[in-house]
């Protein structure tokens, strides 16, 4: 039976509509059924959990389908912007507490922008997340754009950044006119590429040029989009970024709490009562959840080909130290 603090837990993620919460007590609830034993009402409540996890998704998809056909670039934004309309959830990212309290007070903000405004004030619109690749950083800018039901634009850098003197300043103007006609989540991924220290000295001061375009487009923009900026190496960026963002994100590797939510939060289908799941959260210590997802899969994908409806520790933890391998001679090589 559950205890009386994971009912009031419950309840209270219930009262105040906070799906994150109640699928983690939920989930609590299961884990706790499995330590006494009671492996069939675990997995059953795990199930239970998915399903409803599911459904939601597909009502999400489903609003996004219906109101508002998706806003195609035209003419040069065409080779500067890539558009989708995410169907990722807040609840689909796992990010420590203190960080996901902080990504809900952008959302809170922006759902409360005509309030805001009423007072003079404007919500936070100009992201800055730093952190290792597959830490959760372009999943967030997902989800911001599918919380408010928006079209993530996503900035090719590629088509932005040319050779030649001022062109990318006069592109980076395109992207910011654009912002102005179409509310969105735009992400400006790789951003040390333009937010590179203006004291490099092999650019002939194109670098310069850009970052100081780039910085006064910023403070002139709309706060009714976000632009999020993303960076895996915050050492190469200029130290007058962090203050002309409203807020500066920092990701890592998960905890073993995290990983351990992230690997059980993988699995719909299949019975995963055989897995020890603080075994195998400690052994993928030093992956990204990125890494985490796609030894879940791995796993997953083997146990459906082999005709098996379960997982257990052993198989799980073949995927995770094969990721690990591969890791390591990646770096290696």
């Amino acid at each position: 039976m559950p205890t009386g603090a994971q009912l009031k837990a419950l309840l209270k993620s219930l009262e105040e509509g906070d799906d994150q919460r109640l699928y983690s007590v939920a989930l609590q609830m299961a884990a706790h059924e499995a330590h006494l034993g009671h492996g069939k009402l675990a997995t059953d409540l795990r199930k239970l959990i998915d399903s409803i996890r599911g459904k939601q998704r597909s009502v999400v998809e489903h609003q996004h389908r219906l109101p508002t056909p998706l806003a195609q670039p035209r003419g040069e934004l065409a080779g500067l912007l890539s558009v989708t309309y995410p169907d990722v959830r807040l609840i689909d990212v796992i990010l420590p507490k203190d960080l996901e309290k902080r990504v809900r007070r952008v959302l809170h903000e922006h759902r409360q922008d005509a309030k805001l405004r009423s007072h003079g004030l404007f919500p936070r619109s100009k992201l800055l997340l730093v952190g290792p690749p597959g830490s959760g950083k372009t999943m967030t800018a997902r989800a911001l754009a599918g919380e408010l039901r928006v079209p993530l634009f996503s900035i090719m850098l590629d088509g932005l950044i040319t050779k030649f003197m001022g062109e990318t300043a006069a592109k980076l103007r395109l992207v910011f006119d654009a912002m102005r006609r179409t509310q969105g989540v735009y992400l400006f991924d790789e951003f040390d590429a333009i937010g590179g220290q203006r004291t490099f000295s092999n650019d002939v001061g194109e670098v310069r040029r850009i970052l100081n375009s780039f910085l006064s487009l910023l403070e002139e923009m709309d706060p009714s989009s976000l632009v999020v900026a993303a960076t895996n190496h915050p050492e190469l960026l200029d130290r007058a970024l962090s203050r002309r963002f409203d807020d500066v994100l920092d990701y890592d590797f998960p905890s073993i709490d995290l990983a351990k939510r992230a690997l059980r939060g993988r699995f719909s289908t299949l019975d995963t009562s055989q897995v020890n799941w603080d075994a195998v959260a400690s052994l993928s210590a030093g992956l990204s959840y990125a890494e985490i997802i796609k030894a879940c899969d791995d796993a997953a994908k083997a146990a459906i080909l082999a005709d098996r409806d379960a997982i257990d520790t052993d198989q799980l933890r073949a995927s995770i130290e094969e990721r690990k391998r591969a890791k390591s001679q990646s770096a290696a090589g």
